[in-house]
C-alpha cells in the first residue's frame, strides 16, 4: 500500500478507501505517523485477521493518538463502509451492533477512522457467548515488578495448564505484561472463567508473595496480577498483533516463543515496534497459529 503525505485513495480486496490525515504524528516520541500505523496494519493483516475473524470487535479510539482524547467504542464509528460486517451483540445495557474484522480491508477501514487499538472476546459470533474457543490469562505487573517477573509466572502457569491437558501460547501485551492463551473446545463463559479463576488461585496458593488475583491496588505492589476475568463473555482482550495506544513509542501485542519467555531478563527484551513485529511475522510466520487450529485444542478440565 503506497501513501502520500496527507490523503491517498487505495483499493484493498476490491474495496476503495480514502485514507486521510496520513501525515498526522500519532506517537511523537517515535515519530510514528498515521500512514505508518496504517501500513503496519495492512501488512500484518494476513496473520492478525485469523485472530479477529468472526469476533465482535471493540476499539480504543484516539484520532489524535495516545496524547489526545481517547475512548472505548463498541458501536461502529461514523463513516464505516457498508461492506464491513457487523453483528448484533447483547450487552447488559441492550443489544448493540459491533464490527467484525475478518478481512484486511475491514481492518484498514477501521484503523483509518482512528480505531487504532483492537480488542476482541474469547468467543466467536457464530458460536455465541457460550461458545468460548480460547482461554486467556492476563498477567499484569504491579508497582515494583515488571515483565520479567510476569515471564517467570507464565512459565509455571504453562506447566499447570499442561498438567490439565491445555497448551499455552504467550503474547506480550504491548503494554507492561503478558497474555497467555490456550485453545479449548466450545465452553460457556462461566465455565471458562471458573476454571481460569481456580487456576489463578492455585498459582497464588503456591506463590502468595509473588501472585495476586485481586485487582485492589493496595494488594498488588510487588506482585503480578493474574487477571482471569477476561474470560467472562462480556469482557475482551487486546487482540494479538494490535497496536497499543500508550505514551512513547507504540507497543504491539506480539506473540513470542517459550524460549524467548525463558530467556527474558529485561522488559526491553520483549518490547517490539510495529516494524519489528512485521519482520518477525515474515521470518517466523504466525507464532500464534496453533491457537486457531485443532491440533492443540482440548476440553476444559
Amino acid at each position: 500500500m503506497s501513501v502520500s503525505p496527507e490523503r491517498q485513495a487505495v483499493e484493498i480486496e476490491g474495496h476503495r478507501l480514502a485514507l486521510t490525515h496520513l501525515d498526522r504524528v500519532l506517537f511523537p516520541a517515535s515519530g510514528h505517523t498515521k500512514a505508518q500505523v496504517l501500513r503496519y496494519y495492512a501488512r500484518i493483516a494476513p496473520v492478525m485477521v485469523a485472530h479477529t475473524a468472526d469476533r465482535p470487535a471493540s476499539f480504543v479510539r484516539a484520532p489524535e493518538g495516545p496524547g489526545g482524547q481517547s475512548w472505548i467504542a463498541k458501536n461502529p464509528p461514523g463513516g464505516v463502509p457498508r461492506w464491513v460486517r457487523v453483528v448484533p451483540v447483547e450487552h447488559r445495557e441492550g443489544v448493540t451492533e459491533q464490527v467484525v474484522l475478518d478481512t484486511t480491508a475491514a481492518l484498514v477501514a477501521l484503523v483509518n477512522l482512528g480505531a487504532y487499538e483492537v480488542h476482541v472476546p474469547q468467543w466467536t459470533a457464530s458460536a455465541g457467548p457460550d461458545g468460548h474457543d480460547r482461554l486467556v490469562l492476563d498477567l499484569d505487573p504491579g508497582p515494583g515488578t515488571d515483565l520479567v517477573v510476569c515471564c517467570r509466572v507464565a512459565q509455571r502457569l504453562r506447566q499447570l495448564l499442561d498438567d490439565d491437558g491445555l497448551t499455552a501460547h504467550a503474547v506480550v501485551s504491548g503494554s507492561k505484561g503478558l497474555h497467555l492463551y490456550a485453545p479449548v473446545y466450545a465452553a460457556a463463559g462461566r465455565a471458562a472463567g471458573g476454571y481460569a479463576k481456580e487456576l489463578a488461585a492455585r498459582m497464588m496458593g503456591e506463590h502468595p508473595g509473588l501472585v495476586v488475583v485481586s485487582m485492589a491496588r493496595v494488594e498488588r505492589r510487588g506482585k503480578v496480577l493474574i487477571d482471569w476475568s477476561q474470560n467472562a463473555s462480556a469482557k475482551t482482550t487486546a487482540a494479538p498483533y494490535t497496536v497499543r495506544l500508550r505514551e512513547g513509542a507504540p507497543g504491539v501485542a506480539a506473540p513470542v516463543t517459550w524460549d524467548e519467555v525463558a530467556a527474558c531478563r529485561d522488559p526491553a527484551d520483549l518490547a517490539f515496534t510495529p516494524e519489528q513485529v512485521l519482520e518477525r511475522a515474515e521470518t517466523y510466520g504466525d507464532l500464534l497459529a496453533p491457537l486457531t487450529g485443532d491440533a492443540t485444542r482440548a476440553h476444559l478440565p
